[in-house]
């Protein structure tokens, strides 16, 4: 069976995570075969390159400059006739509003994988209901709710990304070697954020939250995450202002954009992400969880399916005191830290195996689920 994934490629988050996944891990599903087609240049289209999947130029696409949407369908057109896919994926409304009217004349199977909350007020949104999908793939029970209202007429299914355990042969070195890095005392506990750095991922409230914890001994906070627009520059000037006003600024290391996040999250001991806003799943816990350590987070949006009381701790959303505590908790007291680690793994694998949910996602590209 031939896909063909349609995304913008001009940024780089949780779909183009996904969407890498499902290039990297097509072994275990190969009656899958993944091909994409990307509008930008950037990181998504040099690794997906690099891993070695068909992967197309669809053209740079300006919603400003119409007739550069009409190129662009035009250039899709052509190369479905030419690749004959089973089935086309649109990765969120800006592509799908783009190209689904172009894979619709055609006749081929359409599904809309929804990665973040649909609220239907935004201009894409408005657009891109116009062309309802055959079916859609929500990644969480909350984006699922979300995409019925988009298109009411179009069978949702919910499947949770498939996301890969990492694998150290020596975990403890690999440890030591990753502190030493990042200038980090062994015996340190780190406290971790992985995402990008916007609003709705929380700094602003963990930076406040470590500011509480000032007097308590031990900890550093390893905040890893680049910026991609104009907004989270600004963001991130404020929080390391922040960090400085506090006192904490020798203790909470930006680290910026990394592609080894499975090393870094195997050196660190807890991830907290104060989420402000619904997540629409939260790849980031998965990895976390895999990791062996604790989450910390807000119970909003996809949070909610992934951490339970076994592996983590849900504060107050917006609420610095709530989660200060619940980090003081973890970092005074090794064994329930530790107990909440262990029941991590086996999380992440129950919602996320690869082998499981790439025959979940197959089946469905295949109208075998509705």
């Amino acid at each position: 069976m031939k896909v063909l994934h349609l995304t913008s490629g001009n940024l780089f988050g949780g779909i183009e995570t996904y969407l890498l996944t499902l290039a990297r891990l097509r072994h275990l599903c190969p009656s899958m075969e993944p091909h994409f087609g990307v509008c930008f240049p950037g990181r998504l289209r040099d690794e997906l390159t690099a891993a070695g999947v068909p992967v197309y130029d669809v053209g740079g696409v300006r919603v400003s400059r119409p007739w550069t949407v009409l190129r662009a369908r035009v250039r899709l057109k052509r190369l479905l006739r030419e690749s004959d896919p089973d089935a086309v994926v649109t990765h969120g409304t800006w592509p799908h509003a783009i190209f689904a009217p172009a894979v619709k004349r055609l006749g081929i199977r359409l599904l809309n994988a929804v990665h973040g909350e649909l609220t239907g007020r935004h201009w894409i949104d408005r657009w891109a209901a116009r062309t309802p999908p055959d079916a859609v793939i929500a990644n969480s029970r909350f984006t699922a709710g979300t995409a019925r209202r988009m298109f009411p007429d179009s069978p949702v299914s919910v499947v949770y990304p498939p996301i890969a355990a990492p694998e150290f042969s020596d975990r403890l070195s690999h440890r030591r070697a990753i502190r030493a890095e990042f200038e980090t005392v062994d015996d340190a506990i780190v406290i971790l954020i992985a995402s990008r750095i916007e609003e709705l991922k929380g700094h602003t409230v963990l930076i406040r939250a470590l500011g509480e914890l000032r007097a308590v001994g031990g900890w550093v906070c390893w905040v890893v995450g680049g910026t991609q627009r104009s907004p989270e520059l600004k963001l991130l000037a404020s929080l390391r202002a922040s960090a400085h006003s506090l006192g904490i600024a020798d203790r909470v290391n930006f680290l910026g954009q990394r592609k080894d996040i499975p090393r870094i999250l195997a050196a660190a001991d807890v991830y907290c992400q104060p989420n402000t806003g619904p997540e629409g799943f939260g790849i980031a816990f998965i990895e976390a969880l895999s990791a062996g350590l604790p989450v910390v987070t807000s119970p909003i949006g996809g949070a909610l399916e992934i951490v339970t009381e076994a592996c983590g701790i849900l504060c107050q959303p917006g609420n610095p005191s709530d989660f200060a505590k619940a980090l003081r908790g973890i970092i005074e007291k090794p064994a329930r830290r530790h107990e909440l680690g262990a029941a991590g793994p086996s999380r992440a694998s129950e919602l996320c195996d690869p082998a499981r949910q790439l025959i979940v996602l197959q089946r469905i590209l295949y109208g075998w689920v509705a």
